[in-house]
């Protein structure tokens, strides 16, 4: 008899973000004193105006009916104002599939480009979604490693010596979820003139597209390298702009044969996205930049505190991330020493004996393809973030 669960599922790893927040979140319900760095959302509510536009379309009968799968026509026509207006891509609402949640976006345009065997370009650390998904739709996921001496930023070479016949894609991510690295705005266009050249797709996650600091800047790739735009797949959503992670509202962009197709797909996956959440989407993408702008202040100051307080910790050494809410500091120097009559030789172990001993929930690097380091989420409160910090200096220290 074979197994109860399928092969394909049953090779798919639980979010190791999720499972540390999780877990976190149970000793805080069991009275613990913890204090969790693990999940990635912002600690701020959903701004009122937004929350009054959901609330609204609850009362209107129109929105207890199913919509059209691929989303709102006037959200799609919203979004494609919109990512003309945050990064200059000029689109059309017909290149638009509104998606529940950025994870959705991912798995869907994984699903309708890849067939069996074909390989995407994963530079690493990456967010641990990407693999499986990757997986779950028949292709390869190849890593290419860029660590802290490169700020964490691939390079073409690098590129160029992981391609084989069998590419098909390159997924990028930037500002980067787990490092919080941001590539100039030179090196995503010599990255996309790369991917023109050998005729590759790009799938690019720009979800933190506002969240930068400093000079840094989000860039487009199809807006500086306009020759790829039709093999270029954006993801995007609402959820870390606008403090909305719990609403599920994320989109794909792309040439209209591939948005067709994916729609197509999400029509028998879940038809349409909650319409309550995409009428809360719409007054968000419609609205101006002072919400994100008035939270990038928040996490600057906490960005600062954070790398700060790392890299004063014998063995840690952290690079500035200069996008997302995320530092992600090697830990290679603490592995292999006593802390508290224990050892840990990896950045998993180190985890849970920080949990263990000072109940502070950080995410290994294992979780995002690369041993010896700790992604530390900045959203939180300063207070929280400030004694966090503070339980792992004293640990290590």
């Amino acid at each position: 008899m074979g197994s109860r669960i399928s092969a394909r599922i049953g090779a798919i790893s639980e979010s190791a973000t999720l499972a540390v927040d999780a877990k976190a979140k149970a000793l805080k319900a069991a009275g613990r004193p913890v204090i969790g760095f693990g999940a990635g959302e912002p600690d701020f509510p959903t701004p009122d105006y937004i929350v009054e536009a959901a609330v609204a379309a609850a009362r209107d009968p129109k929105n207890h009916r199913y919509s059209p799968a691929g989303g709102l026509p006037e959200l799609k026509q919203a979004i494609a104002v919109k990512t003309k207006r945050d990064s200059g891509y000029e689109i059309e609402a017909a290149q638009v599939l509104v998606t529940n949640g950025g994870k959705h976006a991912v798995y869907n345009a994984f699903a309708t480009l890849l067939d069996p065997g074909d390989e995407v370009l994963l530079p690493a650390p990456y967010w641990t979604t990407y693999p499986e998904t990757i997986r779950l739709a028949g292709g390869v996921p190849v890593e290419v490693f860029a660590d802290e001496s490169q700020n964490y930023s691939v390079t073409v070479e690098q590129l160029e010596a992981a391609r084989t016949p069998r590419t098909k894609a390159l997924l990028i991510c930037s500002p980067s979820n787990p490092t919080g690295a941001v590539d100039s705005p030179e090196t995503v266009e010599a990255i996309g003139r790369w991917a023109l050249e050998h005729d590759l797709w790009v799938i690019t996650d720009e979800i933190y597209e506002h969240l930068t600091y400093g000079d840094a800047r989000s860039t487009s790739i199809p807006v500086v390298v306009p020759e790829l735009a039709d093999k270029t797949v954006v993801l995007n959503g609402v959820a870390k702009t606008y403090a909305m992670t719990g609403w599920r509202v994320g989109w794909m962009i792309g040439p209209k044969d591939v948005i067709k197709a994916a729609t197509n797909l999400q029509s028998h996956q879940t038809s349409n996205v909650c319409n309550v959440a995409q009428r809360a989407a719409l007054a968000a993408v419609s609205g101006d930049l002072s919400a994100v702008d008035e939270m990038k202040k928040a996490f600057d100051r906490r960005r600062r505190t954070m790398v700060r307080m790392l890299n004063e910790i014998p063995g840690v050494e952290c690079p500035e991330p200069t996008g997302a809410f995320y530092a992600y500091p090697s830990v290679k120097g603490v592995l292999g020493k006593e802390i508290n009559g224990r050892t840990a030789s990896t950045s998993a172990e180190l985890a849970d004996l920080i949990l263990d001993e000072v109940e502070v929930a950080v995410v290994p690097g294992e979780a995002f393809g690369a041993r010896g380091y700790l992604r530390l989420s900045y959203a939180l409160g300063d207070d929280d973030l400030a004694e966090g910090l503070s339980r792992i200096a004293k640990l290590l220290g």
